[in-house]
């Protein structure tokens, strides 16, 4: 019977990964045919498209499903349109949360998400009461175990290309760079033989909360839940991780 329960564990586990993968492909779809649709289906052409295509293939996602997005995009397999609508609110102890939706609903967003902040003790505000605490940036996230070459040389080289800044966090160094000068700076990087673990471009707080170990359960499940929403593409908040 334990090899038999082990067997039925592994199997339930494996549906838990299963359904989290399907979901985001499924965002990631999204992501790139609102990318094709509002731009140039070509991603020469289109730098959304191809940091879509880019975040997509960093989760292994089939080229066939990439490939499907553009093509419903371009209007050779069907359509729907999606609107990209900013929420903002306000988390448990006053935590400035901001997200990025895709929705064919704004409406029926709206009510699930102002649901989701009330359960957790947080509300859903009006545009512009959070997003001004954020700012637009390019990020690449570098693994430095992994780095070829002299680490002061090459966050020089980032810096000459238009990098703004670096963040060190463990073996993890981010490189910011305003949005239209992330793929420069990418590229640069890259010519040195550079990998990177992610490349995009993000909300970034400007200002910082700190919130009490104990008193962060309610954030982290309401964090949780809005990542979970269908409609949701990114949650962005202000919580010092690193000083809290």
């Amino acid at each position: 019977m334990a090899g038999h329960s082990k067997w039925k564990n592994i199997q339930h586990r494996k549906g838990r990964q299963d359904a989290r993968k399907g979901k985001i492909f499924h965002k990631l779809a999204r992501e790139i045919y609102v990318a094709a649709r509002m731009g140039d289906p070509n991603p020469a052409n289109n730098q959304r498209l191809r940091l879509a295509i880019a975040k997509a293939k960093s989760e292994n996602m089939p080229n066939e499903n990439i490939e499907r997005a553009i093509k419903k995009a371009a209007g050779e397999d069907g359509g729907q349109d999606y609107e990209e609508v900013i929420y903002e609110g306000y988390g448990p102890h006053g935590v400035a949360i901001l997200i990025e939706s895709l929705t064919d609903n704004r409406n029926r967003t709206a009510a699930d998400l102002r649901h989701l902040f009330s359960k957790y003790d947080g509300n859903l505000s009006e545009a512009g009461s959070v997003a001004w605490m954020f700012e637009r940036k390019g990020v690449l996230e570098v693994d430095t175990d992994h780095l070829t070459g002299d680490e002061e040389e090459i966050l020089l080289l980032a810096m000459e290309h238009g990098a703004e800044d670096f963040e060190q966090t463990g073996k993890t160094i981010a490189i910011m760079t305003e949005p239209q000068e992330l793929e420069r700076v990418q590229d640069a990087l890259a010519a040195e033989s550079l990998t990177f673990l992610s490349s995009e471009i993000t909300f970034r707080p400007t200002t910082k909360i700190a919130v009490d170990q104990e008193n962060l359960s309610n954030l982290y499940t309401l964090l949780e839940q809005l990542e979970d929403h269908e409609d949701v593409q990114s949650v962005y908040h202000n919580l010092d991780i690193d000083n809290r």
